[in-house]
């Protein structure tokens, strides 16, 4: 899939949605939906496992449910490879979008309406396999906007981060609302409506995307697909023999993720040095990126922590009353998004007024590693004791996160679109989130260490980590941007 320029009708640029391509309206409106519901969901899904049958949960031990947890994220953004593949070699990324789309809302309807874990399992499993493919091609669709060297690209895929951050800022303020007051179904069932209302919204503009979002650059010959369909049965019947021999269970389902993920990885990197269809600069620009794959594993291996020690920390050491009323756990969730929605336009703003003098897309990288780590070192002076922190001073450490995350996130998506190889667009963006999807599972294995009571050695440790892989990035911008040939 190639990029091409967005033009109006008198052949200059199309600056109509703040300045942006207008195509990219209907991207950041059915992306805020779809996170509205994602997050809306996450937002009360552990506390719906860990909490007590009286509580309306399933009472499941939070080692487990944080384990889960994470295997859900990092399996979302595993996810992502089927999603760029269907893209590339079955039906092109828009249409991929729309019925990847489907599946989520059929996911929020299975969780919202089947009761116990076999809703959880059904829902958990169609929400990451149709998230994963709205996540690598949204991102896609958003760079086919821009001709290459457009300097609006890191601006415009800040807007669309603001639009994610707006879903996910009112998702869990709603579900958190509805599941405090009508029950954990009634949350996952607004979920599924905001999906829906997703898709109508999409529905409507889908048809002003360049039509060059609707070829497939590499089809599938007919000669592959039976092939193709054998390996989703043997995948699918090994699944099934680990399950049922007791090899795979909800305790090691994260662990299960990171090697399917570390696997996928390589595969995937093999798959693009080694191909012909590569000229010497796109292969460059593939090596340029192993590094700061590591990097944005690490990254996101803190910062998912959102979703697994921030919601144990909240419920059980933030002091969440106000004047009699206590804030449900789930809000503590739409705080990032605040920060995100008040300083997305700021950081797109600068960008755009550097242009070319902006920070490398390494720098970046290596600025919000180590801000994710300093942000982790936060937590050392708070107050020990059960519902002793100020909610306050986890809003500060939340806005380190928000700092952290628009260095790094942002133009991450871009530079995924911008590192890719003519014949593996959706693809590279795939490779993108497979670093988030091996960060995200290992957030929930590392979450399983952490301990309320003696949570000193944790933050310390995890984050001075963090804060020397970012500086080891920074200690090696000059090869890395040889390598980039000429992307910033």
């Amino acid at each position: 899939m190639t990029t091409s320029t967005q033009h109006g009708p008198t052949g200059e640029l199309d600056r109509g949605f703040f300045g942006q391509p207008w195509p990219l309206a209907n991207l950041f409106g059915v992306e805020m939906w779809e996170r509205f519901s994602f997050y809306g969901m996450q937002g009360i899904l552990l506390i719906y496992l860990y909490y007590s049958a009286g509580d309306g949960g399933l009472g499941i031990d939070k080692a487990t449910a944080t384990g889960i947890v994470g295997a859900y994220g990092g399996a979302v953004y595993l996810a992502t490879i089927l999603g760029a593949w269907l893209a590339d070699r079955v039906i092109g990324a828009e249409r991929t979008l729309f019925y990847a789309a489907c599946v989520v809302m059929l996911g929020h309807v299975s969780l919202a309406l089947v009761p116990d874990l076999a809703g959880v399992g059904i829902g958990l499993v169609l929400i990451a396999l149709g998230s994963g493919g709205v996540k690598a091609n949204a991102t896609s669709l958003v760079g086919s906007l821009y001709a290459e060297g457009d300097e609006r690209r890191d601006a415009g895929f800040s807007l669309f981060y603001m639009g994610i951050n707006i879903g996910a800022f009112v998702g869990p303020l709603l579900t958190g609302w509805f599941q405090e007051n009508q029950g954990f179904h009634w949350g996952f069932g607004l979920a599924a409506i905001g999906m829906f209302l997703g898709l109508v919204q999409y529905s409507i503009g889908r048809r002003r995307l360049p039509d060059s979002t609707r070829v497939v650059p590499n089809p599938l010959a007919p000669a592959e697909r039976i092939r193709y369909v054998g390996a989703l049965v043997a995948f699918l019947a090994a699944v099934g023999a680990l399950v049922a021999l007791g090899w795979m269970d909800a305790g090691n389902l994260s662990d299960w993720v990171i090697w399917i993920t570390v696997a996928a990885s390589i595969g995937y990197f093999l798959l693009m040095l080694t191909s012909s269809r590569l000229s010497a600069i796109e292969r460059s620009r593939v090596w340029s990126f192993v590094p700061m794959f590591i990097t944005n594993a690490v990254f996101w291996s803190l910062y998912q922590q959102q979703f697994t020690v921030v919601t144990i920390y909240s419920d059980e050491r933030v002091d969440r009353d106000f004047l009699g009323w206590e804030m449900p756990v789930s809000w503590v969730q739409s705080i990032n998004p605040v920060f995100i929605i008040a300083l997305a336009p700021v950081f797109a703003a600068v960008w755009t007024s550097l242009g070319p003098r902006q920070p490398s897309t390494p720098v970046k990288f290596g600025v919000g590693t180590v801000l994710m780590g300093a942000a982790f070192l936060l937590f050392l002076p708070m107050p020990t004791g059960e519902n002793t922190v100020n909610l306050w001073a986890l809003a500060g450490v939340l806005l380190v996160f928000t700092l952290a995350e628009l260095f790094i996130s942002p133009p991450g998506l871009s530079l995924s679109t911008k590192l890719a190889p003519a014949s593996y667009h959706t693809q590279m963006v795939a490779l993108y989130f497979l670093s988030i999807a091996l960060g995200t599972a290992m957030s929930g294995r590392l979450a399983e260490y952490y301990d309320p009571d003696d949570e000193t050695g944790y933050f310390l440790i995890i984050g001075l980590v963090a804060i020397a892989v970012g500086v080891v990035l920074l200690l090696c911008v000059r090869p890395i941007r040889r390598l980039m040939a000429g992307v910033h």
